[in-house]
């Protein structure tokens, strides 16, 4: 390559400077078109991108097709593995379930090629105006992103426009053809193909210079396969990268990927010439052109055929080897000794699915599982310690919320991140409400920390004693307290309207118990006891500190009850 392109510079004849400038210019629109599309597309597939991963992943043919729909959306199997990597690092997602989505990421992405196998480039400037109108002349959100879209769309095919006119000069240049004539060698493709998907990390644009390369009529339908079968083991670079410092399930994940696509390609490797014979009999016919002009009309759409019968037959091929497929990877990459995750480390909250916002809100609700799990375990310790426990057991209860504060402010700081990302308003919405949930789980940590312990330091300072009677009513408050907590958090992280209701609706029977707890309080206040005003007024401070408490359980309770799928969907409809 470098010797043909220092004779293509010292060639007066060959137009250098256009070529570079329509290859590497239409490259750059291409790409930018790509990632204008996927954009768009995550925004206007909404939550149902979250669902599918969801839901379709309880086996390996659902995890296929998972992978196949998720990756049409978002236009790169890279960033669907990369998204499996984030899911396996949180725990969400197992070994077996992660291979189905990786083979089906592999057809999702064959419907790029399928779309820049048709000659629409003419109407690529069309798709820009149409999409660029959309964008700034309508209100309406859903209408302003299907106008990305169309924008987006428009780019791509403008993209691969300039790079066939910028290349067309080097149909007439001697070397250039025989460089192509030599990528007929099909190691030498699939090296090419690998190391050029690598370099640019988007088999999507590979294809689409490869389409182009053929269009122009400088490729062989055999050179363009092995190109397309080099790109397939090129695209693995990008989720190898994002597997770096995660995980051992994760790697393996990544792992899977390589063989899953290297083994693919060396299956079909001899068969190169075979299976371009079969793709070129099934594949439509130019009859009415001859030579040059009938490769370059029948060879585009023909590879984007052949990359999809490779992907397809692949993952039919293996997807009844799925478990052998983990086993070997199990024991190329055994387990390593458990690490323990802090409570103040975040165990969910991964970077890499920042850039698809309903996966990221996802996270975040477990990750404000554990802070709330955090919240429960230090209210469930706070009542006895205040009652029974010495200063240095109270000053230990309030460095315990340290942790919480940590948890908390790392939650902060990624719903900050991912405000910054095009979020569509339910999406804005919901964060906003995860954002609140994680504050009030922190407000209850602090009404510990200050509040509660300040009161048991008054009462070992004072050497209070707390009746066993008024322990008793207390504690029966202080465990229905808790009860709403539990729920409240549980609803939040599981989604769970029934138990949302059960907070909600709480609210009689904690103002039964506080009615209860005053008259028991006023009845102990003419008790003959030394202290008792000291102690009649620390006794009700506890009282209004635990149902400050449940305030912020209700509060969780009635925001989760607002994130709920329904309430979703109604908020699409709506915008929409």
């Amino acid at each position: 390559m470098v010797p043909l392109l220092a004779e293509a510079a010292s060639s007066s004849s060959l137009p250098i400077t256009t070529i570079v400038m329509g290859l590497f210019g239409g490259l750059a629109l291409f790409l930018y078109g790509i990632d204008l599309m996927s954009d768009a597309l995550k925004l206007v597939a909404g939550d149902g991108l979250r669902t599918v991963l969801a839901r379709l992943t309880t086996n390996r043919f659902t995890g296929v097709l998972a992978g196949a729909t998720v990756t049409a959306i978002i236009q790169s199997s890279s960033i669907t593995t990369v998204l499996v990597v984030g899911f396996i690092s949180a725990g969400l997602m197992n070994l077996n379930q992660a291979i189905g989505v990786i083979m089906g990421a592999n057809i999702g992405t064959t419907i790029t090629a399928q779309i820049i196998a048709f000659k629409i480039t003419h109407f690529a400037l069309a798709f820009i105006a149409l999409g660029f109108f959309q964008q700034f002349v309508f209100k309406n959100t859903l209408v302003r992103q299907i106008g990305l879209i169309i924008l987006g769309l428009g780019l791509i095919f403008f993209g691969m426009g300039l790079m066939s006119d910028g290349m067309s000069p080097l149909r007439s240049y001697p070397p250039f053809i025989e460089l192509m004539t030599h990528m007929d060698a099909s190691w030498m493709a699939i090296l090419f193909g690998a190391l050029f998907t690598g370099l640019i990390q988007s088999s999507s644009a590979t294809t689409g210079i490869v389409i182009v390369l053929a269009g122009q009529g400088f490729l062989s339908l055999p050179a363009g396969i092995a190109l397309i079968f080099g790109a397939n083991i090129g695209t693995c670079v990008t989720a190898s990268l994002a597997s770096m410092g995660k995980p051992r399930e994760a790697k393996r994940a990544v792992l899977i990927h390589i063989l899953f696509n290297a083994l693919g390609v060396a299956l079909w490797y001899f068969f190169i010439p075979g299976f371009a014979d079969l793709v070129a009999r099934i594949s439509p016919h130019a009859t009415d052109l001859e030579g040059a002009a009938r490769l370059a009309a029948e060879t585009p759409r023909q590879i984007a055929n052949a990359h999809a019968i490779f992907n397809i037959a692949n993952t039919l091929a293996f997807i009844g080897f799925v478990s052998p497929m983990a086993w070997v990877v199990m024991k190329l990459l055994p387990d390593r000794p458990a690490v323990v995750v802090e409570a103040a480390t975040p165990k969910y909250l991964d970077r890499l699915l920042i850039e698809t916002p309903p996966l990221a809100l996802d996270l975040v609700r477990l990750e404000l599982g554990r802070l709330g799990a955090n919240v429960l375990k230090l209210t469930r310790r706070s009542l006895k310690t205040v009652i029974r426990g010495s200063q240095p057991e109270l000053l230990a209860l309030r460095e315990s919320n340290e942790e919480i504060n940590g948890l908390h402010a790392a939650i902060v700081s990624y719903l900050g991140e991912l405000s910054r990302e095009n979020l569509s308003e339910p999406q804005s919405q919901r964060l906003q409400r995860h954002l609140s949930e994680a504050n009030y789980l922190a407000n209850i940590g602090d009404m510990v920390e200050i509040s509660l312990v300040e009161a048991g330091l008054q009462r070992s300072r004072a050497n209070l004693r707390i009746s066993d009677a008024t322990e008793e009513i207390l504690s029966n408050f202080h465990l229905e307290i808790c009860r709403g907590l539990d729920h409240a958090i549980k609803s939040l992280v599981d989604r769970d309207p029934d138990l949302a209701a059960e907070v909600t609706g709480a609210k009689a029977t904690i103002d039964d118990l506080t009615a209860k707890a005053d008259a028991h309080l006023s009845r102990r206040l003419v008790a003959g006891e030394p202290n008792r005003l000291i102690a009649f007024r620390l006794e009700s401070e506890l009282i209004e500190y635990l149902k400050r408490i449940f305030y912020f359980a209700k509060r969780i309770a009635k925001l989760a009850t607002d994130d709920l799928p329904a309430a979703e969907d109604n908020a699409e409809v709506a915008e929409a």
